[in-house]
């Protein structure tokens, strides 16, 4: 192994399973060598309730992982979701100094401080500040406006905030391993870069990863993330819908939607019957099918609209044209798609891994997990920037384990 291989994990503490992967990273090359996953406990959407709980599942994974890697991690990017993130728009400008009129480093520094220098309540800290584009003279800037000519330069962010306490809590649960979090990225963030393409991001594109206890999406626009959520529901809402319209048990709902849930109604099902676990053992038993179609089909279509509702004006069909991105274990739900098609007004589809994924970890759910590792590491490579916004306060003080 080189001094330049680093061994890098990925973790996502989600409601229903807690995922590790490991890569090693070369400097040019990532490779995934480690893999593990433990059914969660102590962590309801998204947020850790049970300490001790949440801990043990997420270090047996860990453990897993290493071991299957044969290497022990280096750090870790710790996925974040949660209806305790917000996001909020600040944008900044300044005039061009040089006489010239050719935009500097100094002025590029000087307007992203002043578009992320947004004070907030004591209890709250970033977690992300992400990039629009910069303007110079109301011109778009894909990359970097250095040396371009103009005497306004102009930029916005996208600034991402949550509970101090709440993202102390999952810091913390790795730490308990002796483990350094390199880094806090957004589920969201983490799919959404792992099941599309620069040219989705350039054209919009929706993407929306629909977890067991929350749904996260983002919405890209020019090539970046234009915006960010968490909406609180996603596939546990489905089962507990199910026992409760069907009266059975929540292991046994689970069952049902997985076997025979559906985002629309299929046509001419009226009439069918399904067994529950078809051994025909005491205890099983048929339900209408058309029952469990119309349960889960009504709640899928509520976790669009709601999300709908949260992006509100900002999302404009007209300006996603790759239409909406599906991932995440609920994205597996037959007829998904075509839902969120009539919900959202635009073509939609499931995303796929990139071909070099391997097969066992191709499944929707590991899309956030492999998305950690690669948006991390782009992410990193984007900090050593010299106009990069860094880790300032509380967040600081995290991941330094003071």
């Amino acid at each position: 192994m080189t001094s330049r291989t680093r061994i890098i994990g990925a973790v996502e503490i989600g409601t229903s399973k807690i995922t590790a992967l490991i890569g090693e990273f070369t400097g040019r090359e990532l490779s995934i060598i480690g893999y593990g996953e433990c059914q969660s406990r102590g962590v309801i959407k998204g947020t850790v309730v049970d300490y001790k709980a949440a801990s043990e599942c997420t270090h047996s994974a860990l453990e897993t992982a290493e071991q299957s890697a044969g290497a022990n991690i280096d750090y870790v990017f710790l996925a974040q979701t949660g209806g305790h993130l917000k996001g909020f728009y600040s944008e900044s400008a300044v005039n061009v100094k040089s006489a010239d009129n050719m935009v500097s480093l100094p002025d590029i520094d000087t307007v992203c401080r002043l578009a992320t220098a947004k004070e907030l309540p004591t209890d709250r800290m970033v977690v992300h500040n992400i990039r629009r584009p910069f303007r110079v003279d109301d011109r778009v800037v894909p990359g970097s406006p250095e040396h371009l000519v103009g005497k306004r330069l102009e930029v916005g962010y996208w600034i991402v905030h949550g509970l101090e306490t709440r993202l102390a809590d999952t810091i913390h649960v790795i730490r308990g391993f002796n483990l350094e979090v390199r880094e806090l990225v957004l589920s969201s963030l983490a799919a959404g870069y792992m099941v599309t393409r620069p040219e989705d991001r350039q054209n919009g594109a929706l993407v929306l990863d629909i977890g067991a206890g929350t749904t996260d999406y983002v919405l890209y626009r020019d090539g970046v993330p234009y915006i960010t959520g968490v909406v609180p529901v996603g596939g546990a809402h489905l089962t507990n819908d199910l026992a409760i319209g069907l009266r059975v048990k929540e292991g046994q709902a689970e069952k049902l939607k997985l076997r025979h849930g559906s985002a629309i109604v299929q046509p001419g099902v009226k009439a069918e019957k399904v067994w529950l676990d078809g051994n025909y053992a005491i205890g099983d038993r048929q339900f209408p099918r058309y029952a469990i179609e119309q349960i889960t089909s009504a709640r899928v279509w509520e976790i669009f609209e709601v999300v709908k509702k949260s992006l509100g004006t900002t999302f404009v069909p007209e300006l996603c044209m790759s239409g909406v991105v599906l991932t995440g274990g609920t994205s597996k739900l037959p007829g998904i798609a075509e839902c969120a098609s009539k919900v959202f007004g635009v073509p939609a589809h499931v995303g796929e891994a990139p071909a070099n994924v391997s097969e066992n970890l191709r499944d929707p759910g590991f899309s956030t997990a492999l998305g950690l590792l690669y948006y991390g590491l782009s992410s990193q490579a984007e900090s050593a920037a010299p106009t990069a916004r860094r880790k300032t306060g509380f967040l600081q003080k995290l991941f330094a384990g003071v």
